[in-house]
């Protein structure tokens, strides 16, 4: 009974904090989040109130605690200390200069309320990890607040003027979009938006950025959600026609296909004793697959079909002319 007191008790207070960390919060998504019914949510919700916390809301509706209304800053638990420098290093690695600034200025907040022992944890530890960031520029240099104004953007739902060097674009081209939302791709950042030059819903990638701003005017269109997008993004590539694959390779080499082959459309492989077979289904089997295979070409050997074997057959005497 103590126990589950004390599972209740540190729910109430998570609760809380959630309800504190956004406007409104649905019941549904505190359920989800504590693996407990909706009737245990509204219960706990009661609890808070009973106990002088303003909240004001209904079942279904969401709940949402008075403006202004705040209780002294909370204890951060060492695994929850802990937790800031795996995200500090992760900032280091996949966000653009300005949000690492602003995350270092919020990490200084953090400690500031961590007791001692918090504290010398995250100094013992912080040098101790290092996070390698890639060899090539996921951002553009001239543009270190990409992602804050694209967060600042879709937040404030107003325009971005930005000059875009597309993949076969000679020069940077001028575009003005409305972005709807970013993921992070591939080891790159992309952003979904419509765009108002090609009057279309448009994927542009972020390190393609030669320069950004928010132009100020407001959004003119209301958008379907990114989830939206991902969906019937996933849809349309399980849809369109794929070839089927077939190789062999060494295993010596095998192992380096490991990382991208999930890309280019992997199915299985089967341990042949002296090399592995492989099965892919591509919808690209003229430019990126092809060239991709190449990588691993003196210890691979292509089953089926015929017609990638011509491919790269083709690629590798086009290549044969500019070395002579």
């Amino acid at each position: 009974m103590a126990v589950d007191t004390a599972k209740r008790f540190d729910r109430i207070v998570n609760i809380y904090i959630q309800l504190q960390s956004k406007r409104v919060v649905k019941a549904q998504e505190l359920a989800d989040r504590f693996g407990v019914s909706l009737r245990t949510i509204y219960r706990d919700i009661r609890s808070l109130e009973q106990a002088g916390v303003p909240i004001f809301g209904e079942a279904g509706a969401g709940y949402s605690i008075v403006d202004g209304y705040r209780l002294p800053p909370v204890l951060f638990t060492k695994e929850e200390a802990l937790s800031f420098v795996g995200a500090q290093k992760l900032m280091g690695k996949f966000m653009d200069r300005k949000l690492q600034e602003h995350y270092e200025a919020a990490l200084y907040k953090i400690k500031a309320v961590l007791r001692m022992t918090e504290k010398d944890w995250l100094t013992n530890i912080e040098s101790k990890i290092v996070m390698a960031k890639p060899g090539y520029e996921i951002f553009n240099a001239n543009v270190p607040h990409a992602l804050s104004t694209l967060f600042e953007s879709i937040a404030q739902r107003i325009k971005v003027a930005l000059s875009y060097k597309g993949l076969r674009d000679d020069l940077p081209q001028h575009r003005v979009i409305e972005p709807v939302g970013m993921f992070h791709e591939m080891n790159y950042w992309y952003i979904y938006a419509y765009c108002h030059t090609r009057k279309a819903y448009r994927q542009f990638r972020a390190d393609r950025i030669a320069q950004l701003r928010l132009s100020g005017e407001p959004f003119e269109r209301e958008h379907p959600t990114l989830g939206q997008f991902m969906e019937e993004r996933e849809q349309a590539r399980n849809q369109a026609p794929k070839t089927k694959v077939h190789i062999h390779i060494t295993k010596d080499l095998a192992g380096y296909m490991k990382w991208q082959r999930s890309h280019y459309g992997f199915v299985s492989e089967r341990d042949c004793g002296s090399y592995m077979e492989m099965e892919f289904e591509t919808q690209d089997i003229h430019d990126e697959f092809p060239r991709w295979l190449l990588m691993f070409g003196d210890g691979m050997q292509v089953i089926e079909p015929d017609s990638l074997r011509r491919r790269i057959a083709e690629i590798l005497e086009a290549a044969a002319v500019n070395f002579r």
